[in-house]
């Protein structure tokens, strides 16, 4: 019913005749309703990493306190990797808000953003099971990466394509440009790290910069972005 609406509508429209493709991808509400969704689904997802210790059942107080100190390097990951959603939720989720229109390009990008946010919880497994190991870290890091570009994508075509309201344009450009491109190099930073530091050492940077990004506090430079 829906459908035949908008199909009438469209075929009532003055003028040449209009290409399916000039149409799709149009709808705000859809494309707000997937990121969520995705989001939801990739946060959810995260927790099936922190399995219940198997114990036997003469097991004491103590073995279960030590197998729950054991799980420490996942929950550390899972808490970083549910940062890295929320950070990457906020901001497109600001992205989409000061959007005037959008079309079908843009939605692809935006989907292929979603597809880097369902790689999410894989990089997040991997990562747990193996934090010693530099192969893990780097993947969980060109996780980030891609999620980085897919956004900035998103906002470069955005612009290019004036798909923002007129008032946001300036600042939208300004604004979230330099915080993709300032939080994605020092994300490359702490990656890099690993390569003269063990692994840790990178793993706790990317979780401050993930409290930074979190908690806002008023750090110079950053805190202009």
């Amino acid at each position: 019913m829906y459908r035949c609406a908008i199909l009438t509508r469209v075929s009532q429209m003055p003028g040449p005749r209009r290409r399916f493709n000039e149409f799709a991808g149009t709808s705000l509400d859809r494309l707000s309703g997937i990121s969520d969704g995705i989001f939801a689904v990739g946060m959810t997802l995260l927790v099936l990493g922190l399995v219940v210790p198997q114990l036997s059942s003469s097991a004491t107080e103590g073995d279960l306190w030590k197998a729950l100190v054991g799980l420490a390097p996942n929950g550390l990951v899972y808490t970083t990797s549910f940062m890295t959603l929320g950070i990457f939720w906020v901001g497109q989720g600001t992205q989409i808000s000061l959007l005037e229109r959008s079309n079908r390009h843009y939605a692809w990008v935006q989907l292929g953003f979603l597809f880097a946010v369902t790689l999410v919880p894989f990089s997040t497994a991997l990562l747990a099971h193996y934090p010693g190991l530099k192969v893990a870290l780097f993947e969980y890091w060109l996780n980030i990466v891609l999620l980085g570009a897919m956004l900035l994508a998103s906002l470069e075509y955005g612009l290019r394509a004036h798909l923002f309201q007129e008032a946001a344009q300036r600042e939208v450009l300004r604004l979230m440009r330099g915080r993709i491109l300032i939080a994605q190099s020092l994300y490359g930073v702490a990656a890099l790290l690993c390569l003269v530091f063990p692994t840790w050492v990178s793993i706790a940077l990317i979780v401050l910069i993930q409290l930074n990004y979190v908690l806002a506090p008023r750090i110079p430079i950053l805190d202009r972005f």
